[in-house]
């Protein structure tokens, strides 16, 4: 290969810069590093991550319409004042289209795909790696929602679940178990063949998943004082 394709390649490898900012902005706010109402400092970040303001200020603005960063003419950037019902809603919405999804994959999901959610569900239960566990936790709600989505709902899917705390493993005792739990309901509903069903028990399951964030949350003290 030429040195000039080299480069080419070497230039489309660079991981997206803004989209790095905007992960490590989302992980600290619902990791509670960040709190409502606290003001970014967009030095430290860029600091932080070894790159320029450009990103940062890019990845800011991502986050503003996502409803999770307030931008203040000639004052700079805070981080949102959400409340509980802003997240559990959140997970609420995610749930109906998730539930879409399920009740679309029921007519067309394969074996093989419901093989692998059945593996996936003995392998976490087995599992003693909590990040593994939440990997796994993801590819099973990634293979039903492929499997189920019109182009459109995978996009939207995809927006919403990046506005989700993570790393319960780190917070919550037990998630694993209630999840596994719960993953074991929703494929027996898509091995039913009812689409209301398979509908109902991803929307439950989301729900839940909400109730614990916001329960994480609290243990974290991420809402101001007056909210509490």
């Amino acid at each position: 290969m030429s040195e000039e394709g080299q480069g080419h390649l070497a230039r489309r490898a660079r991981p997206n810069l803004k989209d790095e900012a905007a992960d490590f902005l989302r992980d600290a706010i619902f990791a509670g590093r960040f709190r409502p109402g606290d003001r970014i400092d967009q030095d430290q970040i860029a600091a932080d991550l070894g790159v320029s303001r450009l990103p940062v200020r890019e990845a800011i603005i991502t986050l503003s319409t996502e409803g999770l960063i307030d931008m203040m003419p000639r004052r700079g950037a805070f981080i949102a004042r959400l409340t509980r019902d802003d997240v559990l809603d959140h997970y609420v919405i995610f749930g109906v289209l998730s539930g879409l999804a399920a009740s679309r994959a029921v007519e067309v999901i394969t074996d093989d795909q419901l093989d692998d959610l059945a593996t996936l569900i003995t392998a976490m239960g087995t599992s003693k790696d909590p990040v593994a566990q939440e990997q796994m936790n993801f590819r099973f709600h990634q293979i039903i929602n492929k499997a189920g989505s019109s182009r459109r709902l995978t996009m939207v899917l995809g927006q919403l679940s990046k506005n989700m705390p993570t790393r319960f493993y780190e917070f919550t005792q037990g998630w694993a178990d209630r999840a596994i739990c719960e993953h074991q309901a929703i494929l027996d509903a898509l091995r039913s063949g009812d689409p209301r069903l398979a509908s109902a028990v991803v929307a439950m399951h989301l729900r839940s998943g909400g109730e614990q964030a916001v329960k994480m949350l609290d243990s974290l003290d991420f809402w101001p004082k007056q909210d509490r």
